[in-house]
């Protein structure tokens, strides 16, 4: 027998209010990694529809280097969930643009600090508003008493 074709919205309320798979007992789109995928997906194209010369990864770079001022580049890694590898990557593109410098630890010489530079600084602070609304635009489908519950149960799985 054919199953009926269900949208993503139909599969979710489906595994909220707690029916049991089918007889199958198992379908991708019912898994939370799909549906965190395709969530991830449709937030990177709002985002990529208001900030479209910037990654997401680049931009929480700037944004956490506008917080807390120089650290290290491991350390930045850490604040924003990057491995080792992926930041030096987003951090040799965004110095490249000329939005971040890096220097050597005055102490330890093989520790890396990395900074904003004015135009990172100047770039980031106009594109913090644009981010406001792409967080607005993405929580869009939910009221606000949907979107805090959501918000607060996604941290609670990272």
């Amino acid at each position: 027998m054919g199953r009926l074709a269900m949208s993503g919205e139909d599969n979710l309320l489906r595994l909220v209010e707690g029916e049991e798979p089918d007889e199958n007992g198992y379908h991708l789109q019912d898994q939370v990694g799909f549906i965190l995928r395709k969530a991830h997906q449709r937030h990177v194209a709002i985002f990529a529809s208001h900030i479209a010369d910037l990654t997401p990864p680049q931009f929480a770079a700037l944004a956490k280097l506008h917080d807390i001022g120089e650290t290290s580049q491991n350390q930045l890694g850490t604040l924003i969930a990057m491995d080792a590898a992926t930041v030096k990557g987003v951090i040799d593109r965004l110095k490249a643009r000329g939005l971040v410098e890096l220097s050597k630890h005055e102490v330890d010489k093989r520790r890396l600090l990395v900074n904003l530079t004015p135009e990172g600084r100047e770039a980031i602070e106009r594109l913090i508003p644009l981010a406001r609304t792409i967080t607005e635009e993405t929580l869009a489908p939910l009221t606000a008493k949907e979107a805090a519950t959501f918000l607060r149960l996604l941290a609670k799985l990272a």
